[in-house]
């Protein structure tokens, strides 16, 4: 019996720390960017390279627009974005921001700090900024670039 609890009690102290009890690092950061999908929008032609596409050009944005009834938005390019703020400003960006469809904002702001800390580590690695996205265009004019379109939802 008092093996079992021994066991137990080693096993409890070698378990992986929760992402909120870790250190902010790079590598989190990365596996943020990966597996939160933000490669998926602000990384151009992830999705039909099945994820392929060198981590140089991750989340640099795209223009390839996404057009419903609030007009057409663009994944705006996260390293120029993230270059824009401190750590500490960031997080409180990411709490708090809103924006227009398709971005999951509400997803953003359930991330907990720790990762949020670790992606904004992660985006700073990469010297190379990119370029701007296209900006927002609205509901009644025709975007110029490649866009998918959404159709209206009945409520």
């Amino acid at each position: 019996m008092r093996k079992l609890n021994l066991i137990a009690i080693l096993c409890i102290f070698a378990a992986p720390l929760p992402a909120s009890a870790q250190e902010a690092s790079v590598e989190q950061g990365r596996y943020v960017a990966m597996t939160a999908g933000c490669n998926d929008c602000h990384t151009a032609g992830y999705g039909p390279a099945e994820g392929n596409v060198p981590e140089t050009e991750w989340l640099k944005g795209d223009s390839m627009g996404w057009r419903g009834p609030w007009g057409t938005t663009y994944a705006v390019n996260l390293r120029l974005r993230l270059s824009e703020m401190n750590e500490d400003e960031w997080i409180e960006f990411a709490k708090t921001f809103k924006t227009r469809p398709p971005m999951p904002w509400f997803n953003v702001h359930a991330m907990n700090e720790t990762d949020l800390r670790s992606f904004h580590k992660y985006v700073m690695t990469f010297e190379d900024k990119g370029e701007p996205a296209p900006d927002y265009v609205p509901p009644d004019r025709e975007p110029e670039g490649p866009f998918i379109q959404f159709p209206e939802i009945p409520h």
